[in-house]
């Protein structure tokens, strides 16, 4: 018997040919496929090792041949050979970046969806399709929801669903604020150009309590120089209509010590997405910091 992660090992009656459990193999022993595995069962969630009988047989779940320990290179004869690492797709993708987003470990993650390790390894690095079940074990993990891990309204601007029933607005503490704006990620500066008011999205680090991102002079964030502005972060639950977002109100300035521009720029933990000759960096050093967070009316 062989098998890879995300088969299912089926246990069936001796004489009836029924099936008696069945379960989800979250981790392997050896690199061939062969027993033992770490079984998920789908009747108490719980994961134990599984030495398989005469009575247990494994269902494939789709996987590429490829990577199917049980399968006889032979069979592809003929086929181009495979050009570099597998790609993970979208979910392993989304998966990683969530949960590096969040300062996760995979380990801290996997005992937060109660599965085995390398079975969240595998589904990050390798193109696969997880049960709805898998899903929501790892969106209740990692604090989303299963449409966002499967890139659903990715192209749809956020906040159409449903409002609460009953809900909370309350205002969040400065510190709290702090918190939320983390070190880094993407908000929206606004500011005055010749045209009128605009607001922009930029890609932003938290450096020494000030926000600074990275711009085109001339550019329209670049009209931030000199003047007060706002700078608003968010960030929303859309199953679950509630969110929170940070406002951060200060003057502006152009970084020109070359010193510091170097210190920014060897320690961004992203360089901006929009691409090109994006060189000059820009501070806010917040004077007043709100925020605001909505939830279910009681919490």
């Amino acid at each position: 018997m062989r098998a890879h992660l995300g088969d299912h090992l089926v246990i069936e009656s001796p004489t009836t040919g029924a099936t008696r459990r069945d379960g989800e193999i979250v981790g392997l022993h050896h690199e061939d496929g062969t027993p033992p595995y770490d079984v998920r069962w789908s009747d108490t969630h719980e994961v134990t090792l599984v030495f398989p009988g005469p009575d247990a047989h494994v269902t494939r779940t789709g996987h590429d041949r490829g990577h199917d320990p049980g399968h006889d290179p032979g069979d592809d004869a003929g086929a181009p050979p495979p050009a570099g690492p597998p790609d993970p797709g979208d979910i392993g993708r989304r998966l990683a970046a969530e949960r590096e987003r969040q300062g996760l470990s995979r380990e801290e993650t996997a005992r937060r969806a109660r599965m085995a390790p390398d079975y969240l390894a595998y589904l990050e690095e390798h193109p696969g399709d997880p049960s709805t079940a898998t899903l929501i074990r790892l969106a209740a993990a990692l604090r989303t929801n299963v449409r966002a891990l499967r890139g659903g309204g990715a192209g749809l601007p956020p906040g159409q669903g449903m409002a609460l029933l009953h809900p909370q607005l309350r205002d969040l503490g400065p510190d709290e604020c702090r918190a939320l704006l983390s070190t880094h990620g993407v908000g929206r500066v606004s500011v005055t150009t010749a045209e009128g008011p605009a607001v922009v999205p930029v890609n932003y680090e938290v450096v020494d309590d000030s926000i600074v991102y990275r711009t085109a002079p001339g550019s329209v964030p670049a009209a931030a120089v000199g003047a007060e502005v706002a700078f608003e972060v968010d960030r929303l639950d859309e199953a679950m209509s509630q969110g929170w977002s940070v406002l951060a109100v200060g003057p502006a300035r152009a970084v020109t010590g070359p010193e510091e521009a170097r210190h920014l720029s060897e320690s961004a933990h992203s360089t901006p997405w929009a691409g090109g000759d994006r060189g000059m960096w820009v501070s806010i050093r917040p004077t007043r910091l709100t925020g605001r967070r909505i939830t279910p009316a009681g919490q």
